[in-house]
C-alpha cells in the first residue's frame, strides 16, 4: 500500500506539473515515463514483500533518488531535507579544505587536482586517485555535493579518507587536517634563450587570467607562448574563454545550450586579442573546468598544439530546484560544446599529441618506474622550437 501511495503521488505530481489539473492525458514519452513509475511501483512493493527483512522505505527511497540523478551525470544531486539545509547554510568564507578539487567517476569520487603546497599535496595525492570513503562513509553512497561539504570544515579540523591509487593495489587510510591555503601565484619561465615565455596560471581566477594577458603583453609579439593548463581549474566559464579570446581574434569560442536552456553563443572579441605568436598547451587530466573551455576553443581554431593528456571533462551548468519536502535537486541543465559541437563533460578534451598514459591504461603495479623529467612538458618546447615566429 506504501508503494502505491508514494508512486500515486509522485504520478499525480507529474500530471499536475507538465498537464495542469484536468489535463491528465499523456502520450508519446510522457506514456514511457508514466510505464517507467508503474514498474518502479512493481521493484519498491516487492521490495518491502519480500526482502529478507522489512526495509526502511524512506532509505530506500532516498537510494533510489540519489541513484536517479546521478545516472544523468556527475554533477547532477538529489540532497536530502538535512543535506540540503546544510548545504544552503555552509559558509563561503573562512572554510579549510584539505587541497583537492574532486569530481565522480565509475561511481566514486576521483580526484581531479590537487593544490600545491596544501595538506593533500604533502601525503602524495595526485589527480586519479579514487576516494574510496570518507570517515565510514563509502563515496559511492555519497552526492558529489556532499561529497564536496564533507571536505569542508573549520581549520584546524580532520577528515579521514581511504584512498585508491591507479598504481597501487591496495588503499590508503590517510588522515588530513583542514587548512585555508591559498592557490599558488602566476608561474612564468623563460626557455630558449628567452624566446619561450612560459606562464602557468594554476587556478583561473579574474585576477590569474589579468595576469596571463599583462604578462604576453610584456613579452612582445614575437615571443611564442607555452600555455601550462595542467592540473588547472576554476569554476568560472567566463574567464577560461577570455584566456582563449588572447590567442584567437575571431570566430566561435564555446557554445552552451540544454533542453529548456537558452542557447547561447560565445564568440571571440577581436578588442582583446593579444598575440597571433606560436602557442602549445599542455593538458592533462588534471585540466578541468574553465581551463578545458580554453583548450578546446585553442584546439578547434587549430591556434596552437595540445600536448598531453585527456582532459577530465567538466562543463556544465546546475540549477537548484527546490521540492515540497525540503530536499532539491541539483541538475545539470545545460553543457558547454567546443566550437566544432563536442560536449565537454561527455568527451573532455583530447590532446593533438599524446604524451603519457591515459587514465584507463594505467594498471596497479608499484614496480612501474616513474618517467624521467617532464616528458609533455619537452615535447611541447619541441614543437614551439621548430616553427617560426
Amino acid at each position: 500500500m506504501l508503494s502505491v501511495a508514494i508512486f500515486a503521488a509522485l504520478g499525480f505530481g507529474f500530471a499536475l506539473g507538465e498537464f495542469g489539473l484536468f489535463g491528465v492525458h499523456a502520450d508519446g514519452e510522457q506514456d514511457g515515463a508514466y510505464r517507467q513509475m508503474g514498474v518502479y511501483g512493481d521493484v519498491l512493493k516487492k521490495i518491502q514483500t519480500d526482502y529478507v527483512t522489512e526495509p526502511n522505505i524512506n532509505d530506500v527511497t532516498t537510494g533510489a533518488l540519489h541513484g536517479l540523478l546521478e545516472s544523468l551525470d556527475s554533477d547532477s544531486s538529489y540532497l536530502t531535507p538535512t543535506e540540503y539545509k546544510i548545504f544552503k547554510e555552509r559558509p563561503t568564507t573562512g572554510v579549510a579544505q584539505v587541497g583537492i578539487n574532486v569530481s565522480k567517476r565509475f561511481g566514486y569520487a576521483t580526484i581531479v587536482s590537487v593544490l600545491p603546497g596544501s595538506p593533500a599535496d604533502k601525503e602524495h595525492l595526485s589527480d586519479g586517485d579514487v576516494i574510496e570513503s570518507i570517515g565510514e562513509q563509502s563515496t559511492r553512497e555519497l552526492s558529489l555535493a556532499v561529497i564536496r561539504l564533507m571536505l569542508e570544515g573549520k581549520p584546524g579540523t580532520t577528515v579521514t579518507l581511504s584512498v585508491v591509487r591507479p598504481r597501487k593495489a591496495d588503499p590508503d587510510k590517510l588522515t588530513l587536517t583542514r587548512t585555508i591555503t591559498a592557490p599558488p601565484p602566476l608561474a612564468e619561465q623563460q626557455y630558449e634563450n628567452s624566446t619561450i615565455l612560459y606562464l602557468k596560471p594554476g587556478v583561473l581566477t579574474a585576477a590569474h587570467v589579468d595576469e596571463v594577458a599583462a604578462k604576453i603583453k610584456a613579452a612582445g609579439k614575437t615571443r611564442k607562448v607555452l600555455l601550462d593548463l595542467r592540473d588547472s581549474s576554476g569554476d568560472d566559464a567566463a574567464q577560461g574563454l577570455r584566456l582563449a579570446n588572447f590567442f584567437i581574434k575571431e570566430g566561435t569560442l564555446a557554445t552552451l545550450q540544454g533542453q529548456k536552456f537558452p542557447a547561447q553563443t560565445f564568440t571571440a572579441d577581436p578588442t582583446k586579442f593579444i598575440t597571433d605568436s606560436p602557442l602549445a598547451v599542455l593538458v592533462n587530466r588534471g585540466t578541468y573546468g574553465a581551463a578545458e573551455l580554453a583548450a578546446a576553443a585553442i584546439s578547434d581554431a587549430k591556434r596552437g598544439d595540445l600536448v598531453g593528456e585527456r582532459t577530465f571533462g567538466e562543463g556544465s551548468v546546475q540549477k537548484t530546484i527546490e521540492l515540497p519536502d525540503g530536499a532539491a535537486l541539483l541538475l545539470t541543465v545545460a553543457k558547454y560544446q567546443s566550437p566544432s559541437g563536442k560536449k565537454i563533460q561527455d568527451v573532455a578534451v583530447a590532446p593533438s599529441v599524446v604524451v603519457g598514459p591515459s587514465l584507463e591504461e594505467e594498471q596497479p603495479d608499484e614496480e612501474t618506474p616513474p618517467a624521467k623529467g617532464d616528458e609533455p612538458l619537452n615535447k611541447a618546447l619541441e614543437l614551439l622550437k621548430a616553427k617560426t615566429s
